[in-house]
């Protein structure tokens, strides 16, 4: 023996016959949030602002180098 059922009803009122809460108020809330916390995380990734904030520290260890390798070839002509 086969029963089945068709309900049609809205979401909404699906939620009110089972006594659930609407959420919608809450998850617009959040995904609004997660929108920006995105953006702001697109902005750090800028190839601009890598640059800027990589750059200084990768010259400053090219300097480091070079001087490492000076003082390796003063040593060796004495």
């Amino acid at each position: 023996m086969k029963i089945s059922i068709d309900i049609d009803c809205t979401p909404q009122e699906a939620r009110e016959f089972f006594g659930l809460p609407d959420v919608k108020g809450m998850q617009d809330a959040l995904l609004k949030e997660m929108q920006e916390r995105m953006s702001a995380g697109l902005k750090a990734m800028d190839p601009e602002a890598m640059l800027k904030t990589w750059l200084p520290a990768t010259l400053k260890g090219f300097e480091q180098l070079q001087e490492m390798f000076l003082a390796q070839m003063g040593r060796g002509k004495k």
